[in-house]
């Protein structure tokens, strides 16, 4: 009988010897929001010598102990997510989390994005501008990219933006004109005829700290 039970015990220990323990998956890095005129998009780069890994993302309100699945993020190949439709609010803070799964179905552990709120991390891109020589000067007209136009009608929050114009004339001397957003139009009168000048614009958010980046040079020759 103890021989018995010997051999079910050496039986037991070799089976168990046997059973693999699954490796899990190498986890994605540089998890972060990437975030552009309120178009809110999670951006990371896969594990090193990886093939053929998927991911899941999913993201919660700061302060909910709900995770939400993000249903167009699951399985997926691309490097990125766009959140922008469940990042809405302004007032909130946000995180996400990714995990990676290779070909033999192991996971990797989940890893955490910084806080993110959309309100005091989104880059507000530089205004468009629209040249108009006419016999008093140059009109500049400026309007704001679409999507921050509509959040500012739907919040009080960007009442601060301010738009820098940036005047080169024909010697390469820069002059700054300033506009409060949205006023729409700056008429620059102190310029020579036939002479060419070129201007740039800039977003300024003076409550968040940030400014874009220069728009692109555009030119006009006075009358």
């Amino acid at each position: 009988m103890n021989s018995l039970l010997i051999g079910a015990l050496l039986l037991l220990l070799n089976l168990s010897t046997c059973v693999a323990v699954p490796v899990s998956s190498a986890p994605p890095a540089n998890v972060i929001f990437d975030s552009v005129d309120f178009k809110n998009v999670l951006r990371w780069t896969p594990p090193a010598n990886s093939s053929d890994v998927r991911y899941d993302v999913q993201w919660k309100i700061y302060g909910n102990a709900e995770w939400r699945e993000m249903d167009d993020c699951l399985g997926i190949r691309k490097l990125q997510c766009d959140l922008s439709g469940v990042t809405l609010d302004l007032q909130e803070w946000y995180y996400a989390r990714l995990r990676a799964s290779s070909s033999s179905s192991s996971k990797s552990e989940w890893v955490l994005s910084p806080k993110f709120s959309p309100r005091w991390h989104t880059k507000i891109s530089a205004p468009l501008l629209r040249l108009n020589a006419s016999d008093q000067g140059i009109v500049v007209r400026v309007r704001t990219p679409q999507p921050v136009a509509k959040k500012m009608q739907s919040s009080r929050l960007y009442t601060n933006l301010i738009y820098k114009i940036f005047l080169i004339n024909e010697v390469g001397k820069e002059e700054v004109f300033e506009l409060l957003c949205c006023s729409g139009k700056l008429l620059v009168s102190k310029v020579k005829h036939k002479t060419e000048y070129c201007f740039q614009s800039q977003s300024v958010a003076a409550l968040q700290g940030r400014s874009s980046a220069r728009g692109p040079t555009k030119c006009i020759t006075t009358l």
